[in-house]
């Protein structure tokens, strides 16, 4: 009887052995065999990080030699504006400084006043009467030099000497400033001609523009 329960309780013992053996081996082949839905997850995961990377380093492409200025960017804003100009009037233009795109569009900068600058060249150049209204009605000689331009609003012109006026906004990308231009009237704040442009960082910084805000003195 004794040796019936040993034979009993050894028989037990190796069919757990091998129960148990068989799990492992079972779990093992499972792990080493991926389904062809990890096949997938893999390769779309791959394919989102390679768009990524690509992405990321398509915003911040900066070419080693280019002939891009800013003045080849004023060309091209001119010209959108000319073509969408909505009026054949005879009309006067004053150019103001491009602000910032914030809460409170006064917020100048070396690169909006530069705008500004080119600008008036453009627009003259392209036959349409340009106003500066920050000429003065005298020249002011001093020991610097001889002066006829000013911000002084006390120093300048009450009467309005620009039918429309252009001017714009800088919006700051990841890839370089939007500058969003339109040419609006004065007197009834129509939009009569717009452009919507990206600078490059690489083609403002070639161009040495600060792009913080300008100082007030």
């Amino acid at each position: 009887m004794t040796t019936l329960i040993k034979r009993i309780a050894f028989i037990s013992s190796s069919v757990a052995i091998l129960l148990l053996a068989g799990c492992n081996l079972f779990d093992g082949s499972a792990k080493a065999q991926p389904t062809q839905n990890d096949h997938l997850d893999q390769r779309i995961s791959q394919a989102e990080e390679k768009e990524g990377k690509a992405y990321q380093d398509s915003t911040q492409f900066t070419p080693l030699k280019h002939h891009k200025t800013l003045v080849n960017y004023v060309e091209q804003i001119a010209l959108d504006l000319v073509d969408t100009m909505l009026t054949d009037e005879d009309i006067s233009i004053g150019v103001a400084s491009f602000v910032d795109l914030d809460a409170h569009l006064n917020n100048s900068s070396q690169l909006g006043n530069q705008l500004s600058e080119s600008f008036i060249h453009q627009l003259q150049k392209f036959g349409y009467g340009v106003v500066d209204f920050k000429t003065t009605d005298h020249v002011l000689v001093n020991k610097r030099g001889d002066f006829v331009f000013s911000r002084d609003i006390e120093k300048l012109a009450r009467r309005h000497l620009a039918s429309h006026v252009l001017s714009g906004t800088l919006i700051y990308r990841g890839n370089g400033v939007e500058v969003n231009t339109r040419i609006i009237d004065v007197n009834s704040k129509r939009v009569v001609a717009s452009s919507q442009k990206i600078l490059p960082y690489f083609v403002l910084n070639n161009a040495d523009i600060n792009l913080q805000r300008a100082s007030v003195n």
